[in-house]
């Protein structure tokens, strides 16, 4: 099993809990990543046999001639170490999280094993990109898994549909179901504010910026909001805190806005929260930071793209938004303001929702048996 990080963000949770359910499946498991984290505890607690070997993980940073041919060599180096495993651990199948893991598909076919590519994004832009990739992901999986149905759309474009096959995410919901110990006393929240939030990493595409729009619109019409951001920046992003300082800054946000950085107690962080946003600026393929703010009972504003219209009701679940235009979402989004009513009745329908339809024991049952099926 090959994964493109060590954090316990969005991806890596999944991958998580895929490799839990084949080690309860009966399968030696052997986990690589390139580098440390606290993903690798989690792994070895469940049994996960984890080596770190670099795998030369392809980012939007390393396209440009220098990065492709330090992508090249650290490809290589990795093949090597790679093909060492697959023979003295008789590896028979190869399994790659994420599009952004490309070693895994040049292995597998060199040892003639199967290999299956797990897809959690929509890659775009640039076009030329966006085709070479679908085309390498199709001819170099026997199953190709995809996390939602507008992830299962954008790659299977022009292409056979035989080898995709679709498995909505679940995660272990206990941490959030019962609710966490709020922030707002730490943070110095009066109980009578309404807590807006985001959690997200810190990308250009996550809609951070977006949320400042937001927030700035929604300063205009109501008093009494405070605005919560968590979340560090993806490896590359590290400028994006700049900008989003300066924007505080400029739209006077300062005395609004409280940016936490990156937090191991997301559950107090969504316990803090009234509503939960994410403003995702590009298609953001099936956002676990949703599930997670269903399961913890809060209403969910979300943009009108990727995954979030399978995993939200409109209306009932919270609210779709535009992913341009912040007086718009504002509108959309000021009953949840406006209503405390209203906000229990979204967070009682979501937390019954993600119980239903996006459970973890479904998750497990599901991909354990694509496995078991090959």
């Amino acid at each position: 099993m090959l994964h493109g990080s060590s954090d316990l963000y969005g991806a890596s949770k999944i991958f998580l809990f895929t490799a839990q359910a084949l080690i309860l499946q009966g399968h030696h498991v052997v986990v690589c990543l390139s580098e440390d984290g606290p993903l690798v505890k989690g792994l070895q607690s469940v049994g996960a046999d984890v080596r770190i070997i670099r795998l030369g993980i392809v980012r939007r940073k390393y396209m440009n001639l220098a990065g492709m041919i330090n992508r090249l060599g650290v490809l290589w180096k990795a093949n090597s170490k790679l093909t060492t495993i697959l023979r003295t651990e008789t590896i028979s199948l190869v399994y790659s999280n994420t599009a952004a893991v490309w070693i895994g598909a040049w292995i597998s076919k060199r040892q003639k094993l199967p290999h299956y590519w797990h897809l959690h994004e929509i890659i775009q832009h640039p076009r030329w990109f966006s085709r070479f990739l679908k085309k390498l992901v199709y001819n170099y999986s026997d199953k190709i898994l995809v996390v939602s149905r507008a992830v299962k759309d954008h790659w299977q474009v022009d292409l056979p549909s035989g080898k995709f096959e679709l498995i909505y995410n679940g995660i272990d919901y206990e941490p959030y179901l019962h609710a966490g110990k709020s922030l707002r006393k730490e943070l110095a929240i009066p109980e009578n504010t309404c807590v807006i939030g985001m959690i997200a990493r810190v990308s250009p595409w996550k809609g951070q910026q977006y949320f400042l729009e937001i927030a700035k619109e929604l300063n205009k019409k109501f008093i009494n909001l405070i605005f919560i951001m968590t979340g560090d920046a993806f490896p590359g992003s590290e400028y994006i805190y700049k900008e989003i300082k300066d924007k505080i800054n400029n739209d006077n946000l300062n005395k609004f806005v409280i940016d936490l950085g990156f937090r191991t107690d997301v559950p107090d962080v969504l316990a803090t929260m009234d509503v939960l946003v994410l403003p995702s600026i590009l298609p953001d393929p099936f956002p676990t930071v949703i599930l997670e703010g269903m399961a913890a009972g809060k209403p969910v504003v979300a943009t009108a793209h990727g995954g979030a219209p399978e995993m939200l009701v409109d209306q009932k679940s919270g609210y779709l938004i535009p992913w341009d235009d912040a007086p718009e979402a504002v509108r959309i989004m000021s009953p949840l303001i406006e209503n405390i009513i209203l906000r229990r009745e979204m967070g009682v329908f979501n937390k019954n929702r993600v119980l239903t339809n996006f459970s973890l024991t479904s998750f497990q049952e599901n991909i354990a048996s694509v496995f078991q099926k090959r």
